[in-house]
């Protein structure tokens, strides 16, 4: 083995990797986030499970070995020749992660305040291109550790049970915390450096704090109601449904604004139906009631009314999602918005459209697509 070392190293291969070390970080940090991206589709699929619990395992026993490789425990093994890769080993772990999580986040988060989480997970997600210098900070570990195992968590306990509330989101985050204290005790009691780098109750507290904000956030449901997603939502001028098809008729919006289906701007004639239909992503066989929230701008109070809440039952399984529409007769003009719920009051998404009345009916932009 020590012979192949060499002859490697000694190689032109090898002497170009070793002059471009420093770019080891980044190569690695974009081959997790391409590989999740090429890879990751659907969070109930057994392929993605097996990827997500094997990288989340790896990381864990790959943290374990870094930290005890720095008390000489790995030399004069196999293992002890490869300890100067182990921090390589977790970036990748960390930007795998972190980028199946943004993967997913994206199709969950909406133009509401859960965006603000989204771009929290995506900073995290590009700030660990530079953690290289940084990851023997302890504290800095076992933090992104720990975020990284409650967001792991959050995803596969309600997608592995059928079931998503509340109560559910505590006990994921209880599971998250206990497995990371566990391996926080574990690592510290077996690593003299560590008892000697950190406090265990500064270690602990950290830990705590990021626990609570991110219960806090959920309080204020500013974490996407993930592994819920929304896949379609628009405004429509009819719905059909024929042969388990939704045949919808609604105005396309331009060709460049790829974030949204239908034109903003909604013509309604005297006495007209408007329909709002969405097609909601759940795993295989979880149920979850979520609503349609009307809601009107009041140009005089400046603020929002809520005009109706209409709620039906959501089934997971179907690749394109659950579908489902509800309409207004009686509509004012002026900006409406319907959220997308779930009973928690957790936006899936937001179908946003101004009505204006007319006489004559806009055909210009209108098209007929079934779902």
């Amino acid at each position: 083995m020590k012979r192949a070392l060499v002859r490697y190293r000694n190689s032109a291969i090898g002497k170009y990797a070793i002059r471009n070390q420093k770019y080891a970080p980044i190569l690695f940090f974009m081959g997790g986030f391409i590989f999740d991206t090429l890879t990751l589709g659907r969070i109930d699929r057994l392929y993605d499970t097996m990827v997500l619990c094997s990288h989340m395992t790896l990381l864990s026993i790959t943290l374990y070995l870094y930290n005890l490789a720095e008390d000489g425990k790995w030399e004069n093994t196999l293992l002890g020749r490869y300890t100067e890769y182990l921090p390589l080993a977790i970036q990748f772990f960390f930007g795998a992660l972190s980028s199946a999580f943004v993967i997913y986040f994206y199709r969950s988060v909406s133009l509401s305040k859960t965006m603000f989480f989204f771009i929290l997970l995506v900073l995290l997600l590009f700030a660990n291109e530079f953690l290289k210098r940084k990851i023997s900070n302890k504290y800095l570990q076992f933090s992104i550790y720990f975020f990284i195992s409650f967001t792991f968590f959050a995803f596969m306990i309600p997608t592995l049970i059928k079931e998503m509330n509340t109560f559910i989101f505590i006990i994921s985050g209880f599971v998250s915390l206990g497995c990371t204290l566990a391996l926080i005790t574990f690592i510290y009691t077996s690593s003299p450096s560590t008892r000697a780098e950190v406090s265990l109750n500064k270690l602990i507290s950290i830990v705590l704090s990021i626990y609570v904000t991110i219960n806090v956030f959920y309080y204020f449901s500013l974490i996407p109601p993930v592994p819920l997603a929304l896949d379609t939502g628009l405004v429509a001028h009819d719905i059909q449904r024929k042969n388990n098809k939704y045949i919808i008729t609604y105005k396309k919006d331009e060709w460049y604004k790829f974030w949204r289906s239908h034109h903003v701007n909604f013509h309604r004639q005297p006495d007209q139906p408007v329909y709002v239909f969405t097609s909601v992503f759940a795993p295989t066989d979880l149920k979850k009631p979520i609503s349609h929230r009307w809601q009107w701008y009041n140009p005089e109070t400046r603020s929002w009314e809520v005009t109706d809440d209409i709620g039906f039952k959501v089934t997971g399984g179907r690749g394109r999602g659950f579908r489902g529409y509800t309409f207004k007769n009686n509509i004012m003009e002026g900006q409406w918005k319907v959220d997308v719920i779930t009973e928690e009051g957790l936006v899936l998404g937001v179908v946003d459209f101004v009505i204006k009345n007319t006489s004559e009916p806009h055909k210009k932009g209108i098209v007929k697509e079934s779902f």
